[in-house]
């Protein structure tokens, strides 16, 4: 991450079980605990009120940007604008982590937004080639490509055991979909049926 520290590394938290973007925060944590700096691009919540948003900003050394949009993105019915969103995530995550500015950047579900093709493989590729030696890198998300699994320094593979969503549990606040304010609760009934399929269309865990 820093001179200090020596050579930042390229990690990878993929898999269909739960603990990504929780791995990817318990890093920014333990970061700028020791000082360091840290930068956060979402490339798929939008400006979804999850709870950690709230926490991030008002933690000392953490830079954050969120694209996207609040609906699920459906792979079978991709919207241009979509597409759009995830480019300009791409761009914000290379200006980030070509700045200087941060030891520790980290693209939330990356890794989705390229499995779905929102992104080019070659520009996420190229941006690890490009960071400062000094960087430490995250990507996360589920569907990692080979390509960037081969490249990476760490690769993190989490794998569903058992889930709450099998015996029909689904998504609760302040744990699995970190929302914050009761009036998002009603957004969240009317989309649980699309979240339930769309979990079924992927064959993953919520």
């Amino acid at each position: 991450m820093t001179e200090k520290n020596g050579k930042g590394l390229v990690h990878v938290l993929t898999g269909n079980g739960k603990g990504k973007t929780t791995s990817a925060m318990g890093a920014i944590l333990r970061a700028i605990g020791h000082g360091l700096k840290a930068y956060i691009v979402f490339f798929m919540k939008g400006d979804y009120p999850y709870g950690e948003y709230n926490t991030l900003s008002k933690l000392p050394n953490v830079g954050m940007a969120s694209f996207g949009f609040r609906c699920l993105t459906d792979p079978a019915n991709i919207k241009p604008e979509e597409i759009e969103q995830a480019r300009l995530a791409l761009s914000a995550a290379r200006e980030v982590v070509l700045s200087g500015n941060y030891d520790l950047v980290v693209l939330d579900e990356v890794n989705v937004a390229l499995s779905l093709k929102l992104i080019e493989l070659d520009e996420v590729l190229k941006l690890i080639s490009d960071k400062p030696s000094n960087v430490e890198l995250i990507l996360t998300g589920r569907y990692a490509d080979s390509e960037i699994i081969e490249i990476a320094d760490v690769v993190t593979e989490m794998v569903k055991v058992k889930h709450p969503y099998d015996k029909g549990i689904l998504a609760r606040k302040g744990i699995e979909y970190l929302i914050k304010g009761e009036k998002n609760e009603a957004y969240l009934e009317r989309n649980q049926s699309r979240y339930r399929w769309l979990c079924r269309a992927f064959r993953i865990a919520p």
